[in-house]
């Protein structure tokens, strides 16, 4: 498996760029690939459209794209070739066939996988001689094409520096983060993994407070307040995990893994699920019991990568 963890990213990604028009296909019209061949139209790419099942892209024809009677015909009258489906089996069997057609251009797979599937998947056009990008949207459909919308890709970099003009008509905050295929899918699941976590400690506090008559209103603007925190220690954080070492003059593990046990007791006595609090527990008390309990809260990282200790 590959290794490559160092980034690579872009210039500037707010600085504004004029892209020359591009002929694009656009395979797969679920709400994220509509939104994505939208912003293709907007920004003056000639766009043609392709979905599985009949019934979708009638706006995006209105607006000026041109459907395909089948996926080659697609592939054909597009420079570049974004596919966006609902997972790499989708991906794949629509892909396959096309393998002459595709073949000379350049093929950008937005699909939501797992950086395994992203490494089959260009090593397979690898064997038919197609540019490959793999990529993953981190923004809702509404923010496509907008200066604030955040798009990952890796892979092929000459592919990804001929078209990032095109590529960033997606997203003014796309970023190319290296040659390995799996490490957009690296980056996504990274900071997937870090917003759904983050949600679920969202709404475990509001119900914790809900149990004391405490409306999720009126805690809102406090956690408004202590989630800005976050962003002081970010990168904090990463240099630690970086270096391995982890600073706890401050505020040592041993201490933060009382207060996680405070809250996990608050939160039986009211009845609640503490299986995600659970967790963070174990996580810590693993890390103090591997030797971190003078460390600080990153030493955590060492529990999470501990499992069976």
């Amino acid at each position: 498996m590959p290794t490559e963890t160092n980034s690579t990213h872009s210039a500037d990604p707010a600085t504004p760029v004029t892209p020359t028009p591009t002929p694009v296909t656009v395979l797969g019209l679920g709400a994220m690939g509509q939104a994505l061949a939208g912003a293709f139209l907007k920004a003056g790419h000639p766009t043609t459209i392709w979905n599985r099942s009949a019934g979708k892209g009638e706006d995006l024809v209105a607006r000026g794209a041109t459907r395909a009677a089948s996926a080659a015909e697609a592939v054909r009258a597009g420079e570049l070739v974004l596919v966006c489906v609902v997972d790499y089996d989708a991906s794949q069997a629509i892909l396959e066939p096309l393998a002459a057609d595709l073949s000379g251009r350049v093929l950008v797979n937005v699909t939501s996988d797992s950086p395994e599937r992203a490494r089959a998947a260009a090593k397979w056009a690898a064997g038919h001689g197609i540019a490959y990008l793999d990529g993953a949207v981190m923004i809702p459909t509404v923010m496509v094409g907008t200066p604030e919308a955040l798009l990952f890709y890796s892979g092929d970099e000459a592919a990804y520096k001929k078209h990032e003009a095109l590529l960033k008509s997606l997203g003014g905050q796309s970023a190319y983060v290296g040659a390995d295929h799996g490490l957009a899918a690296v980056y996504d699941l990274s900071m997937l993994d870090f917003f759904w976590t983050s949600m679920a400690g969202l709404v475990h506090g509001y119900a914790l407070a809900a149990k004391d008559g405490v409306p999720a209103s009126a805690l809102a603007p406090f956690l408004k307040a202590h989630i800005a925190l976050l962003g002081l220690v970010v990168d904090e954080t990463a240099q630690e995990i970086d270096s391995g070492e982890y600073q706890g003059a401050e505020a040592n593990l041993a201490v933060e893994l009382a207060g996680v046990e405070h809250i996990l007791h608050a939160a039986e006595r009211r009845g609640l699920d503490v299986s995600v609090l659970r967790g963070v527990r174990d996580v810590a008390k693993r890390a103090v019991d591997l030797g971190h309990g003078a460390d600080s809260w990153t030493a955590t990282v060492e529990g999470v990568r501990n499992p069976g200790a």
